[in-house]
Order: C-alpha cells, then sequence, then structure tokens
C-alpha cells in the first residue's frame, strides 16, 4: 500500500445517478425506456392492445354529480355551468368502462389475449382501467408520463403493466406498437396529438399493419373538426376518411372492433399460432 492507503472505489458508471440523470446521460435513459417495457411485456405475454385514447378531466357520473350538486350550493353561475358541462360529458367514461369490460370479456373467454391500455390517468384513461378490471381475469396496460403537475396512475392498472415514461415519443412507441385497435373519445390537446399522429403514421405508410380506429362522439368529434372541409380545402385525400369510422355507442364499437380483430386473426394466422 501506498503512504496514503488505498483509494476510495469509484462507482460505477451505470450507479452513478448523477451521470445517468445527467444530458449525457439521455441515450441511456432513452433505451431504458424501450428495452424495460418490452422485457415486462415478453414476460407477461403481452403481444396485442387495443388503445383507448380521450380527456384526462372527464369524470364518471357520480362525480360528476357531486360536482354539480356542490357548485348549485355556492350559487355561481360559472361553477354550475362547468358542473352540467361535466355531467353531459361524463357518459362517455361511463361508455368507455362499459367498452372496455366488454372486450376484455371478450378476449378472455376467446383467449385471444387482447389487453386494453390506457395512459394510466384519470379521466377515459381511468374508465378504460376500470372497466377491464370489472371482468374476472381482467388486466389492462397504464403508459404513464410524467408532468410537471404529477399525473398518478389509476388504481385499476394491473400492477405488472404499469409504466411511467419520461419521454413522450417512447411512450407513443409503446401505445402504437401492441396496437391491434384503437378507440378515440372525446379529449383536448394530448387526444387530438395522439389520434392524428396515428392517422399521420398509416397515411403515409410508415406503420404497415391494419389497425381499426373508431372515433367515439359524434356530437363532440363533428363539432371539433371539420373533416369535410380538409377534403374539400384538398388538404386530404376523401379516401384519408376511411381511415377511421364514427361510433356514439359501445354495442357499435364492439361489433365493428371484434368483427375487424377477427379478421386480422384470420388474415395472420401464422402470428396468433
Amino acid at each position: 500500500m501506498g503512504l496514503h492507503g488505498r483509494g476510495k472505489k469509484p462507482v460505477k458508471a451505470y450507479e452513478n445517478m448523477d451521470f445517468i440523470n445527467s444530458s449525457d446521460g439521455r441515450l441511456l435513459r432513452i433505451m431504458s425506456e424501450m428495452i424495460e417495457p418490452k422485457r415486462r411485456f415478453s414476460k407477461n405475454q403481452v403481444r396485442d392492445s387495443i388503445a383507448f385514447f380521450g380527456s384526462a378531466r372527464l369524470l364518471s357520473n357520480e362525480d360528476a354529480g357531486i360536482m354539480l350538486e356542490r357548485a348549485e350550493l355556492t350559487g355561481d353561475e360559472g361553477k354550475i355551468k362547468k358542473a352540467k358541462a361535466a355531467v353531459k360529458m361524463s357518459r362517455y367514461y361511463e361508455e368507455g368502462a362499459e367498452l372496455a369490460e366488454m372486450l376484455t370479456k371478450w378476449s378472455i373467454d376467446n383467449d385471444f389475449g387482447y389487453y386494453i391500455c390506457s395512459g394510466g390517468g384519470p379521466g377515459i384513461m381511468e374508465a378504460a382501467n376500470l372497466g377491464a378490471s370489472r371482468v374476472k381475469d381482467g388486466q389492462s396496460i397504464g403508459l404513464n408520463i410524467a408532468l410537471p403537475f404529477e399525473q398518478e396512475p389509476n388504481p385499476y392498472i394491473s400492477p405488472e403493466l404499469n409504466f411511467e415514461f419520461n419521454y413522450f415519443f417512447i411512450r407513443k412507441f409503446w401505445f402504437t406498437y401492441l396496437a391491434k385497435a384503437i378507440v378515440v373519445f372525446p379529449g383536448g390537446f394530448g387526444t387530438f396529438d395522439e389520434f392524428f399522429e396515428i392517422l399521420t403514421l398509416i397515411q403515409t405508410g410508415k406503420t404497415t399493419k391494419t389497425i381499426p380506429i373508431v372515433l367515439y362522439g359524434k356530437e363532440f368529434w363533428s363539432n371539433m373538426v371539420n373533416f369535410d372541409y380538409l377534403v374539400e380545402a384538398g388538404v386530404i385525400c376523401e379516401k384519408d376518411l376511411d381511415l377511421f369510422i364514427w361510433a356514439d355507442t359501445p354495442q357499435e364499437v364492439f361489433d365493428y372492433l371484434t368483427a375487424e380483430l377477427k379478421l386480422q386473426r384470420r388474415l395472420h394466422s401464422e402470428f396468433y399460432q
């Protein structure tokens, strides 16, 4: 030994959290968010999902009713108006949960292995995971995202399939990679982003698999986006409107998606063996 004794043992690079969390460690963080979910999906034999997109702000009918009662006690017209809107929109929470329950039961009864997949948070995301949890042995995926205002995972996600991402683009990758069908409920900027990005991937041929897409809520979406005008203006083709269908009840979506997914399985039977 030297005069000053043995030197302090250095920290391994992969155990150095200052490095891992630095800009130089970004690539490792990105790769971790690609590889760790893959490992967990493989371990749990998850290959196929039905993704639910929609607003984090929509309430259940019960919670919206409580909100309205409290607003009416205040006499504040602004709060009452907002609460009445929440009650009206709460149908989408209830119908999202109903649809997720129907699809989960169908998948389990037929041993098909489709998992409901949500963004992991409240609102429509919670409704999707809730619906799946109502079915015996029903499991579902939650792809959470770390946000400044701390989106918390809803309590209905299967624990082993509960993820949290730092990077939106990797979270979107896992949504798209697993999805064999997508249902888009009313939502804001995030829902628009997810919906139009998947349409762009299909339109431009960046994904070659067939993904049935349902735009749920005719009243909401027809007021939000004038798709016919996009065709009239020449910024999309008329055939682009065939990339999705409209629906207004859980049964409509269920009938369409189960038929489409059965067709996929027949056309690609070698994949599902």
